[in-house]
């Protein structure tokens, strides 16, 4: 490209700015829409002062609403058939770790219940999910 007046050069720097403000607009986008994603079984947790609990792999999550129906993950399972499900999914997983949360009006007796299947199935870690204290 060449041109007659010498005094004018061609400029071929790229303007970056309006990549930038359609990232801002995107990153907006992001932080306001990822608290929604968070699915599962809709539970009220009892509320306590412990500390987070730092997890390698992404541990599985057990659920107990107050209808004492028990779910994996978003699947519901019966009792009777919760312990084979845990061996059947961590046959191959290093870290074995399962996340219990259980709704607070559930009686402790079958939270027990729960809590010796998984044992039975042979998990290394079990916690227990809480909300915090205002």
């Amino acid at each position: 490209m060449y041109q007659d007046n010498r005094n004018k050069k061609l400029m071929s720097d790229i303007n970056v700015t309006p990549l930038v403000d359609v990232m801002l607009v995107l990153l907006i986008i992001f932080m306001v829409t990822a608290p929604m994603m968070t699915q599962g079984v809709d539970v009220n947790l009892p509320k306590t002062t412990t500390k987070y609990m730092k997890t390698g792999e992404d541990p599985l999550i057990l659920t107990i609403n107050k209808k004492k129906q028990i779910f994996l993950e978003n699947y519901r399972i019966q009792l009777k058939n919760l312990e084979a499900k845990i061996e059947n999914i961590f046959k191959n997983r290093k870290n074995k770790e399962v996340l219990l949360r259980a709704d607070k009006n559930v009686p402790y007796g079958f939270v027990i219940k729960v809590i010796s299947r998984v044992k039975k199935a042979g998990i290394d870690k079990l916690g227990m999910v809480t909300e915090p204290v205002d």
